[in-house]
């Protein structure tokens, strides 16, 4: 019977330190070299200190700052520890009721035609960007808080909008975090 445990219980102990030590060490080896930045989490620094990465979204309460997409993670939104969907349906109560209020929002604000990423959670609820549209739907109200011209505040959206991969996959879209960081670097943080 010994003889027959031994060879499973060495292939089990050779086969968890390839595939559970080795091979992934590799890999987070490999990624560091060649994609040191993304292997890090894209993180963004300003000043010496992280404020955010280029891949989890985040909350801007202010009118000086644009906002980004509903989130579905967790009762305070964009909270990376419970990434996921809202799993409510195209029926449910619930959503229908958050969608109309924020559409709603919208419209009293002045907003004609409402982007669908201004009022829908992206599926895991932390999506960092928003449609080129639902930017241009907040410039004024950014421009307002700012003080600023609202051109001003579209020439950094256009220099802030990411074209579609090779032209053709995917959709144009902005990064919130790094269009808020072009605002306070470009008008200050202070102004407005």
């Amino acid at each position: 019977m010994l003889s027959y445990l031994r060879p499973a219980i060495i292939l089990l102990a050779v086969f968890t330190a390839l595939t559970g030590l080795a091979y992934p060490l590799a890999l987070t080896g490999i990624a560091n070299v060649l994609f040191p930045a993304q292997a890090a989490g894209s993180q963004v620094i300003r000043d010496g200190h992280v404020v955010g990465s280029q891949l989890i979204g985040q909350t801007f309460a202010s009118s000086r700052y644009f906002h980004g997409r509903p989130s579905a993670a967790s009762q305070t939104g964009y909270d990376a520890s419970s990434s996921s969907g809202s799993n409510l349906g195209p029926l449910s109560k619930q959503l229908l009721e958050r969608v109309t209020n924020d559409v709603a929002k919208l419209r009293e604000a002045g907003a004609a035609d409402i982007p669908a990423d201004a009022v829908t959670a992206s599926g895991s609820g932390l999506d960092p960007h928003i449609s080129p549209a639902y930017a241009e739907l907040q410039i004024a109200t950014v421009a307002k808080a700012r003080g600023v011209s609202p051109d001003r505040v579209r020439t950094l959206v256009a220099h802030g909008t990411d074209r579609p991969a090779l032209g053709f996959i995917g959709e144009p879209r902005v990064n919130v975090l790094l269009l808020n960081l072009a605002l306070d670097q470009t008008f200050g943080a202070g102004s407005g």
